[in-house]
């Protein structure tokens, strides 16, 4: 990071139905129960995924119907704008800016496909000026909230006094399938929901609440089948073809050493990792990898409890409670999350 880059506001916004765990537990039953045998014996998933409650796109009922390609691109198209808007207006009024002073905007969703992309499509309605910049990104998954934060610190750095807007967008319920039926399934329908996240950033700005001081990506070879989708007739599909937290326990520590000595860190360095939440026994593996103790991670349970897995917002959803808690973000933080490809993507933060 050549110049100093400062995250000078952070946002959030949920989609707008609210359901408890027992909600999603009773359709799940109804959907699943009588057309794939191995429900019941999968359904305590649902109890021990460490989620109360979570947001989604539509009303429950909308998702025990067969749904097509085209109905759930008009649902994505319709929600995810309202949650584009939603989280980037509060991130700019944060920063005290208005969407006419974005430069540059970065949109970060995985989970529906748009062509113009959200960033176009709320260009009227947000009041964005014609010049700014638009680069939507796809593909990252679970690692677009740190992936999508690291290319705006960049696209800051790159270009003094710019304000960027990265907006992070996701509504993984679209993918709830009547018709494909596996234990991936039944695990995306017991932890994933939908939001949105936004933050505005700039280069030697003043104000805000922490400073971009690196980042770090880090691959494993051979790993394209752990998770991601699949493109199918009536939507994607979900991949989960290994078990992740045996993989993050034994594989995450030495990658995130590699990443951190290139800032000439060590995991000693860091007061603080702020991770995504992918679902219980993930946060447990990631606090045994890093050796942090269990429960050390609290703001990213509280975060799946109440949100559930937005997919690439929810990191950004756990950076904004560690800031808003006793003592804000710490002297030095490390912001991860894990995605397709398989992919760590890393945000080394300082307190502003």
């Amino acid at each position: 990071m050549t110049r100093s880059v400062q995250i000078l506001s952070l946002a959030t916004a949920s989609a707008p139905n609210d359901l408890s765990q027992d909600d999603v537990l009773a359709a799940a039953s109804e959907a699943y129960g009588s057309r794939f045998p191995q429900f019941e014996r999968m359904a305590p998933v649902f109890r021990h995924a460490g989620v109360f409650r979570r947001q989604m796109a539509m009303p429950i009922e909308w998702y025990l119907e067969p749904r097509s390609w085209p109905e759930r691109s008009a649902a994505y198209e319709q929600v995810a704008l309202d949650l584009f808007c939603q989280a980037a207006g509060k991130a700019l009024d944060e920063a005290g800016l208005k969407p006419a002073d974005a430069d540059v905007i970065v949109t970060v969703s995985s989970t529906g496909m748009s062509t113009p992309s959200l960033e176009a499509r709320a260009m009227t309605r947000m009041g964005f000026r014609p010049g700014a910049a638009r680069i939507p990104v796809f593909g990252l998954g679970c690692a677009g909230g740190a992936g999508g934060l690291a290319l705006a610190s960049r696209l800051a750095a790159a270009q003094p006094g710019a304000h960027v807007l990265l907006v992070c967008v996701e509504l993984c319920s679209l993918a709830f399938r009547m018709d494909h039926l596996t234990k991936a399934d039944v695990i995306s329908a017991a932890i994933f929901a939908d939001g949105a996240a936004a933050c505005v950033l700039a280069s030697d700005a003043e104000g805000g609440f922490a400073t971009v001081t690196g980042c770090a990506e880090h691959t494993w070879p051979d790993t394209l089948d752990i998770m991601g989708w699949k493109a199918e007739p009536s939507g994607f599909g979900v991949v989960l073809a290994r078990a992740l937290p045996p993989f993050i326990r034994k594989e995450l520590k030495p990658a995130m050493e590699e990443m951190l000595a290139k800032q000439d860190l060590q995991i000693a360095d860091v007061d603080r990792f702020i991770c995504h939440p992918g679902g219980m026994k993930v946060i447990e593996a990631i606090e045994g990898a890093f050796g942090v103790g269990q429960g050390a991670l609290d703001c990213e349970r509280e975060v799946l409890a109440e949100h559930g897995n937005m997919s690439s917002p929810t990191v950004l959803f756990v950076l904004d409670r560690v800031r808003r808690g006793r003592g804000g973000v710490p002297g030095r933080s490390e912001l991860t999350a894990l995605g397709p490809g398989f992919t760590a993507s890393t945000v080394t933060l300082a307190a502003a």
